[in-house]
C-alpha cells in the first residue's frame, strides 16, 4: 500500500509591510528590494481607477511569476449606500482584503504589502497590519516618509535644539488644526487635496501662514515647492503637504531660477531674525495660568512662539521658554504702567510684543494697565489683543471640587491701588449678599494685617464653620491646599502666592469614603 502524500505547508507565510518611499524608485531601500524579490505574493492598494502608485514605484522588481493582489478601494471621497455609511464600507473592504491575504499566508506563501512612504505612517498597509500581525510572523520595512522627503526638498532643517514637531492630518476640523499649529514650533500637515482650504485658514488663524511652505509630490518628476499662501486651491493634489520648518535654523527655501535652472530643491538664504521696524507692530497681553506650561492655552502658546519681544514681571517671563531671536524684557512687579508704555512703544516700532501675566491677564493683571496706556492718542494706531488664561480662582476651586458652583465675588485684598475702606466695604457687601468670595493678593512680606481683618469682618456675618480654602502655588512645585473653618483661619500661613476661597452659607465640605475632602456650592438656592 502506497502512502498518500499531502501538500500541507511546513509553516504559514510571513507578512511584510514594505515601505517604498515617496515616489522615486531610487529611494527604495536594499531591504525593500530584497523582500519583494523573495516573496510569493505582492499586494498593493489603489482607488477604483486601478492605478497604483505603489506598484509603479516597485514595478522594476515585480516578476512575472509573482502573484499580484490588487486591493481596490470601493470608494474614496464618494457617497455610498452601504448601511454603515463610508466608515462601514471601508471597514468591510479592509476585512475582505485581510482575508484575501490571510488565505495566501495560510497556504505558506510570503506576502509583501507595498506601501507608499513609510508603512506605519498614515498608510494603507497599517490596516492589514492591525488585522494580521497578531496571527502571522510579520516584518515592517521602514522607508523614507513623505515628511522626510518634503523637508529634504525644501532644503531647510525641520527641527533644531528644543523645537517641538507636530504632525497633523489635514482632515482635522479647522479650529483643531489652528489650535495645534499655534501651539507648536515646527509642523507638517499631510492629506491636503480637498482639505487645502481648511488648512490654509487654520494657518492664517494661528498666525503661521507666512511661515508655511507647500511641497507637492516630493522626489517625483512633478515635484513643486511654493509659499503656501500663494498656492491655488484648485491645483492641490492629495500627494502634497504643508510644512512649517525650524525657526531656530533661520533659513528659508529660495524659489526661483539661476541660469534657467530651478532653485526649488536645496538652495537657501538666511532669514532676518529681528523685526524690520517697518511692519505694523502689535501688543498681545496673555495669561499664562497659575503655573507652568500645562496651564497654557494653545492660543497663548502661539502668541509666545511668534513674538519678537516678551515683556513682563521677572517671575512670569521666566516661565516662558526662551527662543532664539526673541528679546526678553524683565521688570519689577510694581511698574505696571511703565511696563505697558514700554510694550506699546516697542510695538509702535513694528515689533510683535507679548506682555505676560499669570492667571488671566484681565483679572488683577496687565490687561487693564496696557489698555489704559493704549487709549492715549499717541498709541491709537497700535493694535492690542488680550488672550485669556486660567485664573487662579478657577484653578484653586478645581483642586477641591466646585466651591464656585454658584454666585461669587472676586476681591483683591491689596490696598496699594485702592484704600482699605473701599476693600472692607466690598467684602461686607459681598458677604451680606451670601456670595462665595475669591480673595486675591491677601498678604505680602510688608502687608500682613489685612488677612486678620478679613477674618474678623467675615466672622460678623458668616458661621464659624464656613469652609475656607487656602490654595498656595496651585500647579507649582510647592503647591499646598488647606481646607479650614473660618474660625480657625490662621493669617500666618497666608502669603502673596495664596488664594483664599470663602464659602457661602450653602457651601458644603464633605469627607468622602475614599479619604478625600471636597468643597462644593450647590447651584440651587433655598427658597
Amino acid at each position: 500500500m502506497t502512502a498518500i502524500e499531502t501538500s500541507r505547508p511546513t509553516r504559514p507565510g510571513r507578512l511584510y509591510g514594505v515601505g517604498l518611499g515617496t515616489g522615486d524608485p531610487k529611494l527604495l531601500t536594499l531591504r525593500a528590494v530584497e523582500v519583494i524579490d523573495q516573496v510569493d505574493v505582492v499586494a498593493y492598494h489603489s482607488a477604483r481607477h486601478g492605478r497604483s502608485h505603489a506598484r509603479r514605484i516597485a514595478s522594476a522588481h515585480i516578476r512575472a511569476d509573482h502573484i499580484e493582489e490588487h486591493l481596490v478601494y470601493p470608494l474614496t471621497t464618494e457617497t455610498t449606500d452601504h448601511p454603515g455609511g463610508y466608515r462601514g464600507a471601508i471597514e468591510e473592504f479592509y476585512t475582505e482584503a485581510a482575508a484575501r491575504l490571510a488565505a495566501h499566508l495560510d497556504a505558506g506563501r510570503d506576502v509583501a504589502v507595498l506601501s507608499e512612504g513609510d508603512p506605519l505612517i498614515y498608510s494603507s498597509y497599517q490596516h492589514m497590519h492591525k488585522r494580521l500581525a497578531h496571527r502571522y510572523q510579520t516584518e515592517t520595512v521602514p522607508a523614507v516618509s513623505s515628511i522626510s522627503a518634503s523637508v529634504a526638498a525644501l532644503g531647510v532643517p525641520l527641527t533644531e535644539a528644543d523645537e517641538v514637531l507636530t504632525v497633523l492630518p489635514g482632515t482635522l476640523p479647522t479650529e483643531e488644526l489652528a489650535a495645534r499649529l499655534a501651539s507648536t514650533d515646527s509642523a507638517v500637515v499631510l492629506k491636503l487635496g480637498r482639505t487645502f482650504g481648511s488648512v490654509r485658514e487654520a494657518l492664517a488663524r494661528a498666525g503661521r501662514l507666512e511661515d508655511a511652505w507647500f511641497v507637492e509630490r516630493a522626489t517625483m518628476d512633478e515635484q513643486r515647492i511654493a509659499r503656501l499662501a500663494e498656492v491655488d486651491p484648485d491645483e492641490v493634489p492629495y500627494f502634497s503637504m504643508a510644512v512649517l520648518p525650524s525657526k531656530v535654523a533661520g533659513m528659508t527655501p529660495r524659489i526661483g531660477t539661476v541660469d534657467g535652472e530651478s532653485l526649488n530643491e536645496s538652495l537657501v538664504e538666511p532669514v532676518e531674525t529681528e523685526a524690520s521696524g517697518t511692519a505694523a507692530g502689535s501688543v498681545t497681553v496673555v495669561g499664562t495660568g497659575p503655573a507652568g506650561p500645562m496651564w497654557l492655552t494653545p492660543e497663548v502658546k502661539g502668541a509666545l512662539a511668534t513674538a519678537d519681544d516678551i515683556v513682563g514681571y521677572t517671575t512670569y517671563v521666566k516661565r516662558v521658554p526662551e527662543r532664539p531671536g526673541q528679546v526678553r524684557h524683565l521688570s519689577d512687579n510694581k511698574v505696571e504702567s511703565e511696563r505697558a508704555e514700554f510694550a506699546l512703544s516697542l510695538a509702535s516700532q513694528g515689533r510683535r510684543v507679548v506682555v505676560v501675566s499669570s492667571g488671566d491677564p484681565g483679572v488683577f493683571a496687565m490687561a487693564t494697565a496696557v489698555l489704559e496706556v493704549a487709549c492715549e492718542p499717541r498709541y491709537a494706531g497700535v493694535p492690542v489683543q488680550v488672550l485669556p488664561g486660567m485664573t487662579a480662582a478657577h484653578a484653586a476651586a478645581a483642586r477641591v471640587g466646585a466651591p464656585l458652583g454658584h454666585d461669587y465675588a472676586t476681591i483683591s485684598l491689596s490696598d496699594r491701588l485702592k484704600p482699605w475702606d473701599v476693600i472692607a466695604q466690598r467684602i461686607r457687601a459681598a458677604a451680606e449678599a451670601d456670595l462665595v468670595l475669591a480673595i486675591y493678593n491677601p498678604a505680602s512680606s510688608e502687608r500682613r494685617w489685612q488677612v486678620e481683618a478679613l477674618a474678623e469682618l467675615l466672622m460678623e456675618i458668616r458661621k464659624p464653620d464656613t469652609p475656607v480654602v487656602l490654595a498656595r502655588d496651585v500647579g507649582g512645585p510647592t503647591e499646598q491646599i488647606r481646607i479650614v473653618d473660618l474660625a480657625t483661619l490662621d493669617p500666618d500661613v497666608v502669603d502673596m502666592r495664596t488664594l483664599i476661597l470663602v464659602g457661602s452659607s450653602q457651601t458644603q465640605r464633605v469627607d468622602r469614603a475614599g479619604g478625600d475632602t471636597v468643597v462644593w456650592t450647590p447651584r440651587r438656592y433655598p427658597e
